[in-house]
Protein backbone atom coordinates (compact mmCIF):
# COMPACT_ATOMS: atom_id res chain seq x y z
CA UNK A 1 0.00 0.00 0.00
CA UNK A 2 1.73 3.29 -0.98
CA UNK A 3 1.78 5.92 1.51
CA UNK A 4 1.11 9.13 0.66
CA UNK A 5 1.51 13.03 1.84
CA UNK A 6 0.12 16.33 0.84
CA UNK A 7 1.82 19.73 -0.34
CA UNK A 8 -0.37 22.42 -0.36
CA UNK A 9 -3.13 19.85 -0.55
CA UNK A 10 -1.76 17.82 -3.63
CA UNK A 11 -1.17 13.86 -3.30
CA UNK A 12 2.73 13.20 -3.08
CA UNK A 13 3.94 9.41 -2.64
CA UNK A 14 6.33 8.35 -0.02
CA UNK A 15 9.05 5.99 -0.95
CA UNK A 16 10.72 3.27 1.47
CA UNK A 17 8.96 2.49 4.65
CA UNK A 18 8.40 4.28 7.58
CA UNK A 19 9.98 2.94 10.32
CA UNK A 20 8.15 2.17 13.74
CA UNK A 21 8.95 3.02 17.42
CA UNK A 22 10.40 0.17 19.01
CA UNK A 23 12.52 -0.60 16.19
CA UNK A 24 16.11 -0.21 15.64
CA UNK A 25 16.98 3.14 13.87
CA UNK A 26 18.03 2.60 10.41
CA UNK A 27 21.55 3.75 9.26
CA UNK A 28 22.13 6.57 7.44
CA UNK A 29 24.57 8.41 5.56
CA UNK A 30 24.58 12.04 5.29
CA UNK A 31 26.41 15.20 4.43
CA UNK A 32 27.44 17.88 7.03
CA UNK A 33 27.81 21.32 6.25
CA UNK A 34 31.72 20.89 5.80
CA UNK A 35 30.79 17.61 3.41
CA UNK A 36 32.07 15.44 6.60
CA UNK A 37 30.16 12.09 6.11
CA UNK A 38 27.51 11.46 9.35
CA UNK A 39 25.83 8.22 9.82
CA UNK A 40 24.15 7.16 13.29
CA UNK A 41 27.69 5.79 14.72
CA UNK A 42 28.85 9.34 14.44
CA UNK A 43 26.89 10.16 17.54
CA UNK A 44 27.07 7.31 19.81
CA UNK A 45 26.18 7.34 23.49
CA UNK A 46 23.81 10.38 22.34
CA UNK A 47 19.76 10.23 21.77
CA UNK A 48 18.76 12.34 18.34
CA UNK A 49 15.99 14.08 17.21
CA UNK A 50 15.86 13.53 13.77
CA UNK A 51 14.12 16.37 11.97
CA UNK A 52 13.40 15.92 8.33
CA UNK A 53 12.04 19.03 6.35
CA UNK A 54 11.43 19.65 2.62
CA UNK A 55 14.07 22.87 2.28
CA UNK A 56 15.62 24.98 4.96
CA UNK A 57 14.76 28.00 2.92
CA UNK A 58 10.64 27.94 2.83
CA UNK A 59 9.39 29.53 5.69
CA UNK A 60 7.55 26.53 8.30
CA UNK A 61 10.98 25.05 7.91
CA UNK A 62 12.59 27.81 8.90
CA UNK A 63 10.46 28.59 11.93
CA UNK A 64 10.71 24.33 12.58
CA UNK A 65 14.48 24.53 12.94
CA UNK A 66 14.35 27.97 14.75
CA UNK A 67 11.62 26.47 17.27
CA UNK A 68 14.20 23.61 17.88
CA UNK A 69 16.84 25.34 18.09
CA UNK A 70 15.88 27.25 20.52
CA UNK A 71 14.21 24.14 22.86
CA UNK A 72 17.83 22.72 22.72
CA UNK A 73 19.16 25.20 25.33
CA UNK A 74 16.70 23.56 27.94
CA UNK A 75 17.92 19.66 26.82
CA UNK A 76 20.59 18.06 27.97
CA UNK A 77 24.11 17.93 26.33
CA UNK A 78 23.59 14.38 25.85
CA UNK A 79 21.06 14.49 23.21
CA UNK A 80 21.63 16.07 19.54
CA UNK A 81 18.92 17.52 17.35
CA UNK A 82 19.90 16.97 13.36
CA UNK A 83 17.78 18.62 10.95
CA UNK A 84 17.82 16.86 7.36
CA UNK A 85 16.51 18.10 3.90
CA UNK A 86 17.90 17.29 0.28
CA UNK A 87 18.88 21.21 0.35
CA UNK A 88 22.84 21.08 -0.72
CA UNK A 89 25.53 21.45 2.07
CA UNK A 90 26.36 25.03 1.60
CA UNK A 91 22.72 26.07 1.09
CA UNK A 92 22.24 24.85 5.00
CA UNK A 93 25.72 26.44 5.84
CA UNK A 94 24.43 29.66 4.11
CA UNK A 95 21.22 29.49 5.72
CA UNK A 96 22.65 28.25 9.53
CA UNK A 97 24.81 31.33 9.62
CA UNK A 98 22.08 33.71 8.42
CA UNK A 99 19.46 32.34 11.03
CA UNK A 100 22.15 32.10 13.78
CA UNK A 101 21.35 28.55 14.10
CA UNK A 102 24.21 26.94 16.79
CA UNK A 103 22.15 23.95 18.52
CA UNK A 104 20.59 22.03 15.14
CA UNK A 105 22.80 20.29 12.79
CA UNK A 106 22.05 20.22 9.22
CA UNK A 107 22.92 17.24 7.11
CA UNK A 108 22.14 17.06 3.56
CA UNK A 109 20.47 13.85 1.71
CA UNK A 110 20.84 15.67 -2.07
CA UNK A 111 23.22 13.08 -3.48
CA UNK A 112 21.96 9.56 -3.10
CA UNK A 113 18.12 10.11 -0.54
CA UNK A 114 18.98 7.11 1.30
CA UNK A 115 18.12 8.70 4.66
CA UNK A 116 14.38 9.60 2.68
CA UNK A 117 14.32 6.31 1.48
CA UNK A 118 15.77 4.32 4.60
CA UNK A 119 13.16 6.43 6.46
CA UNK A 120 10.08 6.31 4.28
CA UNK A 121 10.14 10.25 3.85
CA UNK A 122 11.39 10.57 0.23
CA UNK A 123 8.27 12.39 -1.44
CA UNK A 124 8.92 11.16 -5.11
CA UNK A 125 7.55 13.46 -7.25
CA UNK A 126 9.39 16.80 -5.28
CA UNK A 127 12.46 14.82 -4.59
CA UNK A 128 12.20 16.58 -1.25
CA UNK A 129 12.02 15.08 2.53
CA UNK A 130 8.40 15.07 4.11
CA UNK A 131 8.33 16.66 7.33
CA UNK A 132 8.92 14.26 9.87
CA UNK A 133 10.06 13.61 13.62
CA UNK A 134 11.99 10.54 14.83
CA UNK A 135 13.35 10.26 18.09
CA UNK A 136 16.26 7.55 18.74
CA UNK A 137 17.56 6.32 22.05
CA UNK A 138 21.42 6.22 23.03
CA UNK A 139 20.84 1.77 22.10
CA UNK A 140 19.67 3.13 18.92
CA UNK A 141 15.98 2.75 19.38
CA UNK A 142 13.29 4.65 17.90
CA UNK A 143 11.25 6.25 20.81
CA UNK A 144 9.28 8.24 18.84
CA UNK A 145 8.29 8.66 15.00
CA UNK A 146 5.63 11.72 13.82
CA UNK A 147 5.24 12.11 10.22
CA UNK A 148 3.23 15.24 9.55
CA UNK A 149 0.07 14.69 6.70
CA UNK A 150 0.68 18.27 5.23
CA UNK A 151 4.07 18.93 4.27
CA UNK A 152 3.58 22.47 5.15
CA UNK A 153 2.46 22.30 8.40
CA UNK A 154 4.36 22.53 11.52
CA UNK A 155 4.96 19.16 13.48
CA UNK A 156 3.62 18.56 16.94
CA UNK A 157 6.31 20.13 19.06
CA UNK A 158 5.16 19.12 22.49
CA UNK A 159 4.74 15.68 21.71
CA UNK A 160 8.10 15.74 20.40
CA UNK A 161 9.47 17.16 22.93
CA UNK A 162 7.88 15.07 25.94
CA UNK A 163 9.99 11.97 23.81
CA UNK A 164 12.86 13.74 24.37
CA UNK A 165 12.83 14.61 28.04
CA UNK A 166 13.06 11.01 29.49
CA UNK A 167 16.25 10.76 27.40
CA UNK A 168 18.17 13.51 28.77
Amino acid sequence: MARTVTFQGNVLHLEGELPVKGAKAPDFSLLANDLSPRSLASYPGKALAILTVPSLDTPVCDMEVRRFNKEAASLSDRIRILAVSCDLPFAQARWCGAAGIGSVETLSDHYATSFGKGYGVLATELRLLARAVFVVDPSGTLTYVQLVPEMTNEPDYAAALAALKPLA
